[in-house]
């Protein structure tokens, strides 16, 4: 939209060139959407100890919980996003095949570079991948390629120095990194990426698998937003207060300056201006309250359209605030969360049995790949906790709930692990006497 901001508008001589104010409310957007989907609250949840513990330390040094709530904004901006691993220090034989050899495994988060070579309908089964790199005060651009070779994914990886653009192969040694990148080895039948979108339709591109902005389709309503706001800036620069005076007031009786002639409060009019006050000050009335509503009629347009339902976004005393009160089941809002969630947690599952299927073939693991996975989300926005806790709390006590249930529910526990983390009733009596004693 850079045309939108930077416009020239014709003063009856000649062109002068503007800049419209913006409200950067598209960044504004996507980090709501970023931060309801995928925050700190998010529990990832797998049956097996042993595959916990492994999850755990895979996202623990790639820094998953940062990284894919940025990745779910940037998402928001450009429709699609890519979770590739990869295995660090892998060997590799003349003919491609791979040993159980590496040491840990590494994950790029990725928004943009995303090139589909095969699909059907969502799934895209082939993919090229292209990360912009910078080392040495250089650029560089590292392509991996993922195809199927007789049911077999193979996956290539190339290295090119970027000069003005121009691409030239360079070894992958190059970049310190990437010096134990394999050219190319043979994986297995699973894909060794998981590609991810927003849960709405593309209606730009039909048939094509990537996904759209969530604003794709609210871009006018954008520039509503920033038309408002540029206007509401300029009534206060139009708006301020001037003092026009004649060039007989501007001097003493010695000729000395009676102002600061940097003070643009000030306007001295023409020599041969004879009419009028010697000293006449304009103070303009400012039309606040109008821009405010219109701006915030803008505001609650860009809410409904991007999925929030009305009303998300309030313009008050010149700051844009979000709604934080707790929303209804019933809402918009809370519908377009669940939808996205789908999509989501699906991702998420994808993400833990790939690592899960790697840490087996390339680490010697000896993981569960089909171990039960849980993605609970964040609902604070959309259920009272406190009050949830209370009533648990009024249940357990009353003995309609089993202490197990409650810890497996407020702890986030499988009921096994429940269990065994009560203490037992011998346990509890060999307290109690101790107490007596």
């Amino acid at each position: 939209m850079a045309d939108f901001h930077n416009f020239s508008v014709w003063n009856g001589q000649k062109k002068i060139n503007c800049k419209r104010y913006s409200l950067g409310m598209a960044k504004k957007v996507c980090e709501d959407w970023a931060n309801l989907l995928m925050n700190e609250k998010v529990d990832i949840t797998l049956e097996g100890k042993k595959e916990q513990e492994f999850i755990d330390e895979v996202f623990a040094k790639n820094d998953f919980e940062v990284n894919m709530n940025e990745l779910q904004e940037k998402c928001a901006a450009r429709g699609t996003y890519a979770v590739i691993p990869h295995v660090d220090g892998l060997a590799v034989d003349e003919s491609g095949n791979t040993n159980a050899s590496a040491a840990e495994i590494t994950m790029d988060f990725i928004s943009g570079g995303i090139y589909p070579l095969s699909w059907r309908g969502r799934n895209i089964t082939e993919c090229a991948f292209a990360t912009e790199l910078f080392y040495d005060g250089n650029k560089y651009v590292y392509l991996q390629i993922h195809v199927l070779r007789e049911n077999r994914y193979v996956i290539e990886s190339r290295m090119y120095e970027n000069t003005s653009g121009t691409l030239k192969d360079v070894p992958l040694s190059t970049v310190p990194n990437y010096a134990n990148v394999p050219d190319s080895y043979t994986a297995g039948e699973r894909p060794q990426f998981v590609i991810g979108r927003y849960n709405i339709a593309n209606n730009i591109e039909d048939n094509n698998p990537m996904g759209i902005s969530v604003y794709a389709n609210a871009i006018d309503v954008l520039k509503g937003v920033d038309t408002a706001y540029d206007s509401y800036v300029n009534e206060f620069v139009l708006g301020k207060k001037r003092i026009m005076i004649k060039p007989a007031a501007t001097k003493n009786e010695d000729g000395d300056c009676v102002y600061d002639p940097n003070d643009v409060t000030f306007y001295v009019l023409p020599e041969d201006i004879s009419d009028g006050d010697i000293i006449k000050p304009i103070d303009m009335s400012l039309r606040t309250q109008e821009h405010t509503q219109g701006l915030q009629d803008q505001l609650n347009m860009l809410s409904s359209k991007c999925g929030f339902g009305d009303k998300h976004y309030k313009f008050d005393n010149g700051n844009v605030s979000t709604a934080t009160q707790i929303i209804s089941e019933n809402s918009e809002m809370f519908r377009t969360i669940k939808k996205h969630e789908i999509v989501l947690e699906a991702v998420l599952v994808d993400i833990c049995r790939l690592l899960l299927y790697m840490g087996n073939v390339y680490m010697n693991r000896d993981l569960d790949e089909n171990v039960e996975i849980s993605v609970d989300f964040d609902d604070s926005i959309i259920e009272d906790k406190t009050a949830d806790f209370e009533k648990d709390m009024r249940l357990l006590n009353a003995g309609i709930m089993n202490d197990w249930e409650f810890r497996a529910k407020w702890m986030n526990e499988d009921p096994e692990t429940a269990k065994a983390s009560l203490p037992s009733m011998e346990d509890m009596n060999t307290e109690k006497q101790d107490e007596v004693e």
